[in-house]
């Protein structure tokens, strides 16, 4: 798998996650980030043993996009800490069923179904606050494709909302979506401080193919 690198330095690399990759390792054994950094470094650098990249931050398998991992402990902490402090600026963009407002803030409460491996909304007692702001960027053929602010992160927090509000994620069959394709969610802009030189780091990549090439966001 060719690995898209959008920035590397002796603290950190940042990377594009393809659609149906892991973030780390499961059960499953199926290509991962995480493991293919590791190589990508190993044979880079010509490390012998076990190379260290810190996971600091994670996508689901069918989310795509921007993703920064440490390759050393302290920017691995530095930068969790920052993420722990609601300083790393996440945007995603999707495509969802119908119609939707201009532009709105979600707030619901979510909990996990661990057997399940899905989250539900809740009332504020049970479950975890979740709030995310939306805009919409173009209507076509009865679907929504909209910029996304993340506030919080919690478990499938985007396909929860927005399933919740009547408009799952387009091809999302988890959460209700309609469509034959997967599930089109994407981490198209990070944003964060350098965890060692602390200058402004700020990644932008935008998604393309099938049905992202049919809504034109090169301008996101």
């Amino acid at each position: 798998m060719k690995l898209e690198i959008l920035y590397e330095d002796n603290h950190i690399i940042v990377a594009v996650k393809p659609v149906g990759v892991l973030s780390q390792e499961d059960h499953t054994k199926d290509p991962d980030m995480l493991t293919l950094l590791k190589e990508y470094l190993k044979v880079k650098y010509n490390k012998p043993g076990n190379v260290y990249l810190g996971l600091v931050m994670r996508l689901d398998r069918m989310t795509s996009g921007v993703m920064v991992f440490a390759k050393t402990s302290k920017a691995a902490a530095r930068i969790s800490e920052q993420i722990r402090n609601g300083e790393v600026l996440k945007k995603y963009v999707a495509i969802v069923n119908g119609k939707i407002n201009n532009y709105g803030t979600l707030k619901d409460y979510l909990i996990k179904d661990e057997k399940l491996v899905k989250s539900f909304v809740t009332t504020k007692e049970k479950g975890k606050l979740a709030v995310l702001d939306y805009n919409l960027i173009k209507f076509i053929d009865n679907l929504s494709i909209v910029d996304i602010l993340l506030h919080t992160g919690r478990h499938h927090q985007i396909r929860v909302q927005f399933s919740n509000m009547g408009n799952p994620l387009y091809g999302d069959k988890l959460y209700g979506g309609l469509g034959e394709d997967h599930m089109h969610l994407h981490a198209y802009y990070l944003s964060f401080v350098h965890p060692v030189t602390k200058e402004p780091m700020k990644f932008k990549n935008v998604p393309s193919g099938n049905m992202w090439d049919k809504f034109n966001i090169n301008n996101l």
